[in-house]
């Protein structure tokens, strides 16, 4: 009985000590993939953003999945700075709110595959439309068909974690680029004071 609980408890010991190595190295990865998208964003790119955002367009946002979750709190964020942002939740809902975009909107895709059927097919149905400012994609650093269609594309890091086949990638990295737009946004209002 000792040897057998003896064995076992080294069993378990093995088991938990890749855990906390696997756990460290991710938190270096986790904080490496946020440098890596702060690195890599071009900051032409934010100042051309920037001076569409200038004439207070409406903001779309398009997310599906985990990233409509972190598109909740960016949305929270710009509405608090004074844009009207709409935000459709469900295939419903995106699929009439498209159909609403006007000439000086801008849209944001958040998808970070890149390659979601539904968001698409709203690019393509925009597209046709050709009636809107702007439309800047958040997605991977991957070539993608999101990213080929959108007139910007911001380049997201991070490492895909799936948990009992649920997906839990991080979305910080989203919710970076996002507010450092918004601060940039800022900071592009206050020098033309």
């Amino acid at each position: 009985m000792i040897k057998y609980t003896v064995l076992n408890s080294d069993k378990q010991e093995d088991k938990a000590e890749p855990f906390v190595e696997e756990q460290s190295k991710y938190r270096n990865e986790y904080l490496k993939n946020i440098e890596e998208t702060v690195r890599v964003l071009d900051e032409r790119k934010l100042l051309k953003i920037c001076q569409v955002l200038d004439h207070q367009p409406k903001l779309y946002f398009f997310a599906k999945g985990f990233s409509k979750y972190s598109a909740e709190y960016i949305e929270y964020l710009y509405t608090l700075n004074g844009f009207i942002v709409i935000f459709p939740k469900n295939h419903e809902q995106r699929r009439l709110a498209y159909r609403n975009v006007q000439l000086n909107d801008v849209v944001f895709v958040f998808d970070y595959e890149g390659e979601d059927d539904e968001l698409i097919q709203i690019i393509q149905n925009l597209q046709s439309q050709k009636e809107y400012a702007l439309l800047v994609s958040i997605t991977g650093a991957n070539n993608n068909t999101i990213q080929n269609m959108s007139d910007e594309n911001l380049y997201l890091f991070t490492d895909e974690l799936k948990v009992s086949g649920v997906d839990m990638t991080s979305h910080v990295s989203l919710i970076v680029i996002m507010e450092l737009l918004l601060y940039q946004f800022m900071e592009y209002e206050k020098s033309k004071q």
